[in-house]
């Protein structure tokens, strides 16, 4: 959670945001009393924007870089219509095996598929087009996310990221960081990019929205 929004304006918005509940809250739990950090997991505020982004999207085949403990990869998986499918992508084995466990014991689990390995190596298998990508993976390597998942994306798809706040640390130009500097160039090529509009919205540690640009605009 990004320290850079009022706790006290957190706080609200968390006591008006629909909680977690079933297999995605026993992940959470699981999450924050056994891994050393927690905050890697998808927070209740970004796991409810993309279960909507879903619903009215009406998205069927959705990609995530960064399954982490399987918060994100479930939240989804249950808002996707039936035939729908989240393609996950991890490159830690023992976070892998605890997203593992949990994806089998939800009743969605069906509808997720986890691929251990490198993401940009996996990403490169996939055919796509992906209606929804969700980064939330290894900081440095986000320009090249990008650029990965952009000609994989539909046509009226979505490219979700999070964590471009970067605990604060993004909003410093200097900071020599490569997991900060990755961010801040993801930003700048996002904005920059003649292909699609995009938002920066400030709900947890800051999520960029990116989706192509309508012909003609």
């Amino acid at each position: 959670m990004s320290e850079l929004i009022a706790p006290a304006a957190v706080g609200y918005a968390e006591e008006h945001t629909s909680p977690l509940g079933g297999p995605v809250a026993s992940a959470a739990a699981w999450t924050e009393d056994n891994t050393s950090s927690p905050g890697m997991m998808s927070g209740l505020a970004e796991a409810r924007l993309l279960e909507a982004l879903i619903v009215v999207g009406g998205a069927r085949n959705v990609l995530e870089i960064g399954t982490f403990t399987g918060v994100g990869a479930l939240t989804m998986a249950a808002a996707l219509p039936e035939g729908g499918t989240v393609t996950t992508l991890e490159v830690n084995p023992d976070t892998a095996a605890a997203a593992r466990r949990h994806i089998e014991s939800s009743a969605h689990g069906s509808r997720v598929k986890l691929i251990v390995g490198d993401a940009l190596e996996s990403i490169a298998e996939l055919e796509g087009p992906f209606d929804l990508v969700y980064i939330d993976a290894w900081k440095a390597d986000y320009p090249a996310y990008y650029d990965a998942v952009m000609p994989k994306l539909a046509e009226r798809g979505v490219i979700v990221a999070d964590n471009l706040f970067r605990s604060g640390s993004a909003l410093e130009a200097t900071d020599p960081d490569e997991g900060t500097v990755g961010i801040r160039t993801f930003a700048s090529r996002v904005q920059n990019d003649a292909r699609v509009n995009n938002v920066l919205l400030t709900i947890g540690d800051g999520v960029m929205l990116a989706w192509r640009r309508p012909q003609g605009e």
